[in-house]
C-alpha cells in the first residue's frame, strides 16, 4: 500500500524543539525562568469551574479588552494559537505556492518551515559577518514573485531592530509589488519601539505579538494578529473555528486587567538583564544585549561544550547554535535578578574549568 502524502509535507525536514525540559532551569526558548507570580496565577484557577471547562472558547472577550489594552478596534485584532498558528495563517492567505517569502537569515524557523509545508519559496538574506542587516539587500530582493515579506523587530536569534526609515522603505517596496509585510513583535515589551501605526494605517501590513513572552504563558498558546480590518477578514476566513483555548484567553484578560502586573514584569526582567550583563562585562566576557528577553554570550570555552556541560552538570538549558554566524555564541533568557544569579554561577564555574 503506498499512501498520498502531500509533496511538501513529505520534503519538509523538522527539528521539534527538546523534550523533558521540566525539572531544569530553562534559559534556552526566551520563557520567563519563572513565570507569572502565583498568587496571581491561583487567583485565575479559581474561575475554572466545571462550566467553563464544558464551553467552547469564545475569544471576543478578550479580543475587545486586548484591542483597548492596545488602542485599536476590535475589527484590527485576532486572537491565534499562538504566533506559530497566526504565521500558518498569514502564509496559507497571502502566500502563493512557488512565489517567494523574504527573512533574515537566521531568524524565527517556523517562518522558513512553513514555507516547506506550504511550497512556498522561501528567500533568506544573510546576516553580515558582524551580524549587522544591510537592509538594502531586503529592498533589492523584494521582486514581482515576493508575496510576503517577514520582519522580526527585534529579530530572534540576533536582536537587531529596524529604523523608521528602514520600515517606510521596505513597506513601500512590497507595496509596489503588491506583497504583505509581517512585522513580528514577539519581543515588544522588552524593546517597546513599535511599528503598530503602520498596520492600521496601511493595506499591506500586519503585526503579530504573543503572550509567550513577557506575559509568560507559553503553556496556554496565545497571540494576536493586528491589521486592517479587510487583512483581519481574509485571515479570520483561514482560521480554525476554536483554535484558542478557553485557558489562555483568560489568562489573557486577567493580565490585561492587572497593569501593575505588567509594569513589575518588564522591571524584574530589566534589572535582571542589566545586572547579567553587568556581571558578565565585569569578567571580560564578549556579550550582547539581544533587545529581546535574551542575550548572547560568547563562553572562554567552546561554546556547544559549555552548553552541554551546563545542562549535565548543571541542570541548566541554554541554546547553542551550529550555524557558522553564531556558533561561537551562546543564547541565554533573562528574568529576575535572582534567576540570573543562579544562571551565572553555573556558567562561571563550568567556563573556568579546563
Amino acid at each position: 500500500m503506498e499512501l498520498y502524502v502531500d509533496e511538501n509535507i513529505k520534503n519538509t525536514e523538522r527539528v521539534f524543539p527538546q523534550q523533558g525540559r521540566y525539572g531544569y532551569k530553562r534559559y534556552d526558548m526566551n520563557e520567563n525562568p519563572e513565570g507569572l507570580p502565583k498568587d496571581f496565577v491561583d487567583s485565575v484557577l479559581k474561575e475554572i469551574t466545571p462550566e467553563f471547562l464544558a464551553v467552547y472558547p469564545e475569544p471576543d472577550r478578550f479580543l475587545n479588552k486586548y484591542a483597548d489594552f492596545i488602542g485599536v478596534q476590535y475589527e484590527n485584532v485576532l486572537a491565534t494559537n499562538g504566533s506559530d498558528m497566526a504565521i500558518r495563517y498569514i502564509l496559507e492567505t497571502f502566500g502563493e505556492q512557488g512565489k517567494e517569502v523574504i527573512t533574515v537569515a537566521p531568524s524565527f524557523e517556523m517562518y522558513w518551515v512553513n514555507c516547506c509545508i506550504l511550497g512556498l519559496k522561501h528567500v533568506p538574506i544573510s546576516y553580515e559577518e558582524d551580524l549587522s542587516m544591510d537592509v538594502n539587500k531586503i529592498i533589492n530582493a523584494i521582486n514581482p514573485d515576493t508575496r510576503i515579506v517577514v520582519l522580526l523587530n527585534p529579530n530572534n536569534p540576533v536582536g537587531n531592530v529596524y529604523t523608521e526609515k528602514e520600515i517606510q522603505l521596505i513597506i513601500n517596496k512590497a507595496k509596489s509589488m503588491n506583497a504583505i509585510v509581517i512585522i513580528d513583535e514577539a519581543y515588544h515589551y522588552f524593546y517597546p519601539n513599535t511599528f503598530l501605526q503602520y498596520a492600521l494605517q496601511e493595506n499591506n501590513v500586519i503585526v503579530l505579538r504573543t503572550f509567550s513572552k513577557l506575559f509568560s504563558l507559553a503553556a496556554c498558546r496565545l497571540g494576536v494578529v493586528i491589521s486592517n480590518p479587510e487583512i483581519i477578514h481574509y485571515i479570520k476566513n483561514a482560521k480554525l473555528t476554536f483554535d484558542v483555548n478557553s485557558f489562555a484567553l483568560l489568562f489573557g484578560e486577567k493580565i490585561i486587567d492587572n497593569p501593575q502586573l505588567i509594569d513589575n514584569l518588564i522591571s524584574t526582567e530589566k534589572e535582571g538583564k542589566d545586572f547579567t550583563l553587568k556581571s558578565l562585562k565585569e569578567k571580560k566576557y564578549d556579550c550582547k544585549d539581544c533587545r529581546g528577553n535574551f542575550i548572547f554570550v560568547k563562553p572562554k570555552h567552546d561554546a556547544s561544550i559549555i552548553a552541554q556541560k551546563l545542562e549535565t552538570e548543571k541542570n541548566i538549558l541554554v541554546h547553542p547554535y551550529s550555524n557558522p554566524l553564531l556558533k561561537e555564541f551562546i543564547r541565554v533568557s533573562t528574568g529576575s535578578k535572582k534567576s540570573m544569579q543562579a544562571f551565572l554561577d553555573a556558567f562561571f564555574e563550568v567556563d573556568s574549568k579546563d
